[in-house]
């Protein structure tokens, strides 16, 4: 049969679940997921396959008003993800009412010639009625008579509920060509990279609003053992001294919790006894002055 391969720019607001929905689409966790805004920084491939199609769906940062250099990045990033896409989803959660938010979001989409989706997101925690109105609203015509969408999806990105026919629907726009990733890998992400968003999940799953927003986790060192095992460090940079002890918690309490959290969640992913070694570093004002970061953390130095 004739092989098909496209990407797919994956935008949206902050917390509208597009992380989530790449996860699911692909089958397997392959981006970090919190509650917390602003999570995904750096542009993420996931590579999904439905039959002889590869989707290559790229997780972006969430669309917001940037102020400062770190935020003027990851939205730089978000747009650079939908260049040269075969299709646009636009990720909305579905549980909000007011819309203005997204005007920013949608000036910029007017006139792209992608295929445009919009997909309404946690449909699980949002009566029918309300979906549809704001269904309506967002993919109405302008004055000119043209659809903000080509189409709309309802789904729930952590039930699963609508995303195997949002899946069916990307692998029909996919174009004919040869795939771009052998059959078995689900992300560019390096190793090395994904072992530090892991860790990153886990920041902020267990100091949830106590961490500051300024934070990295970068790469040390990733080796590979004789035994099989594979032993990793990495360093956890804040921007103050003052938030050295959030991290660390009571007696290192804090941070033996999120290693061993980290690690487990490694060991499980890569299929090896992973040796986790995590040690905090205070950088003052890392975001606004240290290039090299961005380069680790994988997002482009900007202005």
């Amino acid at each position: 049969m004739t092989q098909h391969c496209g990407l797919v720019a994956v935008l949206g607001a902050p917390n509208a679940g597009k992380s989530t929905l790449v996860n699911a689409l692909v089958g397997q966790k392959v981006a970090i997921v919190s509650a917390k805004a602003q999570t995904t920084r750096a542009r993420l491939m996931g590579i999904a396959l439905e039959d002889e199609t590869q989707i290559i769906l790229a997780d972006t940062p969430g669309l917001f008003e940037p102020k400062r250099r770190l935020d003027r990045a990851m939205v730089n990033a978000a747009w650079e993800g939908a260049q040269e896409a075969d299709a646009i989803l636009l990720v909305v959660d579905g549980r909000k009412k007011k819309l203005t938010y997204l005007e920013p979001i949608l000036e910029s989409l007017k006139g792209r010639p992608e295929r445009k989706i919009l997909v309404l997101n946690k449909v699980d925690e949002t009566p029918k009625e309300p979906l549809l109105i704001t269904a309506q609203a967002l993919a109405a015509p302008d004055e000119d008579g043209n659809a903000a969408f080509d189409e709309v999806f309802f789904i729930s990105a952590l039930t699963g509920d609508g995303v195997p026919e949002l899946k069916t629907r990307l692998a029909q726009l996919m174009p004919e060509g040869a795939w771009h990733y052998p059959e078995d890998q689900v992300s560019d992400a390096s190793e090395r990279l994904l072992a530090c968003e892991i860790t990153r999940e886990q920041l902020y799953r267990q100091l949830h609003d106590e961490l500051p927003y300024d934070s990295a986790v970068r790469p040390e060192s990733y080796t590979h053992r004789k035994d099989g095992s594979v032993e990793i460090h990495q360093q956890i940079v804040i921007a103050r001294d003052s938030q050295k002890g959030i991290v660390l918690g009571k007696g290192g309490s804090k941070l033996k919790s999120i290693g061993e959290a980290a690690r487990k969640e490694l060991t499980e992913l890569l299929g090896v006894k992973v040796h986790l070694f995590l040690h905090v570093k205070v950088e003052e004002n890392w975001a606004d002055s240290n290039k090299e970061i961005y380069e680790e953390i994988g997002l482009e130095w900007v202005r």
